[in-house]
């Protein structure tokens, strides 16, 4: 029983850590080691249209190349944590970051598209274990008084990836081919590396559970299916059996997850987690609020280049107000100050509604020009910087330290699931949009590039460009509405959990 193991923890693994005399050291080397997972994110978004007329990518193979990597470390998340509880967070985090160095080689080293989607999936592997030792150490090396900042500081140097991620994958596309891309993280991998053995200390649970191999397979299996199911719709049909029998076959997959982690002693995910109210508050607003965002950058940096005809370094030129937003309020503690103030619940519900409104603005205006794009990337910036890290705190502080590992596990696979998921499903609006606005010359097209490609008059291919403006709007929209809604969810079961722990407080000192 999860409420069980602090009494049983022992003593290198106190509830309340120390000070480490280098903690803000520390945090700036793991920083890296994050930056290296969110750099191959961003830059791979911006080099879309290459990969689409280099490669001969149809939409769904370039959302089978991010989901790659999305699915395969949403699935292991869990299992690496546990594997940093257990045999030490400093150790794992090392052996992640060289995974995804050779990774990030093999997939720049890649000829066709099946190649790079396999290489992908392997990078998936190192991103899961630097996803869930990164943020396991911040909450090692951090008290309670701190620890608020310190994960904004954490998430602001995310947030600095999607800044140097299209300029760099920008510049490396102006200059150099496609591939150059994944080399980049390599320099970033190799510096990472030597300064974690050099600087982090090692810290693991020697009493943590044993790993749960079957669960890691089951909940890969089982979103792999689903996703598969989302991307295949618009192209198959929602009634198809390539529709109906993967994605049914996901859904009796996770099921038969979840019986199997409620009936094993060593779960991978202790469902016993889902009683904590603020945990099952944050999960939800974390899955929506990953769902809108993953899907949207997906959208956005395609209706940048393929609408707006921006090349790939103007398209990061244009992202980089977001990030750079992001990386102001986290680096100069305002999010962390308004959450003091405010409270988890408010900050929460507000920064996702900025969120939202960033979406629709984007949504009604980017047609336009850039000028209400601005607008609306500067509103989800603030929307970011004031509820990811309010949503990371809430769920790290649901869980007993000495297993923060699967902590930063189930917060890493509420992202990058949800990401996945926002690909998945955004991406299929468009396209059914999309195919539904075609004119009959460009019907079957499954790119914007084949259409125009098949569009005879120059009204022809302003028809698919408006077809294809039409479905990136919608797609928007829908990520609004689930951003918005996460808020609400989020804030108001928060609010009722430190409600209910409020009323228990004094019975439980009477007690």
């Amino acid at each position: 029983m999860a409420a069980s193991t602090p009494v049983s923890s022992p003593p290198a693994e106190a509830p309340h850590p120390v000070r480490h005399p280098t903690r803000w050291v520390i945090l700036g080397v793991i920083c890296l080691a994050q930056l290296t997972v969110l750099l191959d994110n961003t830059v791979l978004n911006v080099a879309i249209p290459s990969l689409t007329t280099e490669m001969g990518a149809a939409t769904a193979d370039i959302q089978w190349m991010l989901n790659a990597y999305s699915l395969v470390q949403s699935g292991l998340l869990l299992t690496a944590g546990n594997l940093a509880d257990r045999y030490g967070r400093k150790k794992m985090l090392a052996t992640g970051l060289a995974l995804f160095g050779l990774g990030s080689l093999g997939a720049g080293l890649s000829e066709t598209t099946g190649q790079l989607i396999a290489a992908r999936a392997g990078m998936g592997v190192g991103g899961a274990l630097l996803m869930t030792t990164t943020l396991a150490v911040v909450v090692q090396v951090f008290d309670d008084e701190e620890r608020t900042k310190a994960i904004g500081v954490w998430g602001a140097v995310g947030s600095l990836g999607f800044a140097c991620g299209p300029l760099i994958g920008g510049t490396l596309l102006d200059h150099f081919w496609w591939g150059s891309i994944f080399l980049v993280n390599i320099p970033v991998a190799v510096i990472g590396l030597v300064a974690v053995v050099k600087l982090v200390p090692e810290s693991k649970n020697p009493a943590g559970d044993r790993p749960d191999l079957l669960g890691a397979l089951l909940s890969t299996l089982g979103m792999t299916g689903i996703v598969f199911a989302i991307i295949s719709g618009p192209e198959h049909g929602w009634t198809s059996g390539r529709v109906l029998l993967p994605g049914g076959a996901g859904v009796l997959i996770m099921a038969a997850f979840v019986l199997w982690e409620l009936r094993i002693p060593y779960p991978m995910l202790d469902m016993h987690f889902f009683r904590n109210r603020r945990f099952v508050a944050a999960v939800m607003g974390g899955i929506l609020v990953a769902l809108g965002m993953g899907g949207s950058f997906f959208l956005l940096t395609s209706h940048l280049q393929l609408v707006l005809h921006y090349g790939p370094l103007e398209t990061g030129l244009r992202m980089t107000p977001l990030a750079l937003m992001i990386v102001v309020l986290n680096l100069t503690g305002v999010g962390a100050r308004l959450m003091t103030k405010l409270g988890g619940p408010l900050t929460i519900a507000g920064g996702m509604t900025l969120l939202a409104a960033g979406l629709a603005v984007i949504a009604w205006t980017g047609d336009h020009g850039y000028g209400g794009m601005l607008a609306g990337l500067l509103l989800m910036g603030v929307g970011i910087a004031l509820a990811s890290p309010a949503m990371a705190t809430a769920i790290m502080s649901a869980i007993p330290p000495e297993k923060a590992g699967v902590g930063a596990g189930v917060n890493g696979t509420l992202q990058e699931f949800g990401n996945g998921l926002g690909v998945a499903v955004l991406g299929a609006v468009l396209n059914s949009r999309f195919a539904a606005l075609l004119p009959a010359v460009a019907a079957g097209a499954g790119s914007l590039p084949e259409a125009l490609g098949k569009a005879r008059t120059a009204a022809q291919r302003s028809e698919v460009q408006d077809a294809f403006a039409s479905g990136v709007q919608a797609g928007q929209l829908v990520g609004a509405a689930a951003v918005l809604a996460g808020g609400i969810v989020a804030a108001f079961l928060l609010r009722r959990a430190e409600r209910a722990d409020a009323a228990a407080a004094p019975a439980a000192a009477g007690g």
